[in-house]
């Protein structure tokens, strides 16, 4: 079942952030192309693999998210626009917002932070133990 074509206010979004950065509708380059992969028979017969140059800034987006030719035209555009921000706002992308993050979560703590973090453990811990029923005496 293909996904729905993106909504018509979303294509407004998506051509309003396409203004505002630049990047005119004339200025690209749009090829369709058969895509690569898993798909058999399907892939290999049509061709709604979108290839997407932009050559005032030598970027070329290639998109196959979807079967649907209109959603890799629009995922294209998108992905083309977070290109041209990260140059010219220096905006990061998605990916690099999630390498960064991911990169922060494996970092190791410092010896001041493990020490603080410990020391809350036990902490709670010592204050858990006084809500434990009194052992049976015997």
């Amino acid at each position: 079942m293909n996904p729905a074509p993106p909504a018509s206010e979303k294509e407004a979004r998506l051509a309003a952030r396409m203004l505002s950065l630049g990047i005119r509708e004339e200025d690209l380059v749009e090829t369709f192309v058969r895509g690569a992969g898993p798909g058999g028979q399907k892939i290999n017969k049509t061709s709604s693999c979108v290839s997407l140059a932009y050559p005032a800034m030598d970027i070329r987006v290639k998109c196959q998210a979807s079967r649907s030719l209109t959603l890799n035209r629009y995922r294209a555009r998108e992905e083309l626009c977070e290109r041209v921000a990260a140059i010219l706002l220096g905006e990061k992308t998605r990916a690099q917002q999630e390498a960064e993050r991911i990169r922060r979560q494996k970092r190791r703590r410092s010896r001041r932070a493990k020490a603080r973090m410990l020391a809350d453990k036990r902490a709670n811990s010592e204050k858990k133990a006084l809500r434990r029923s009194p052992a049976p005496e015997d």
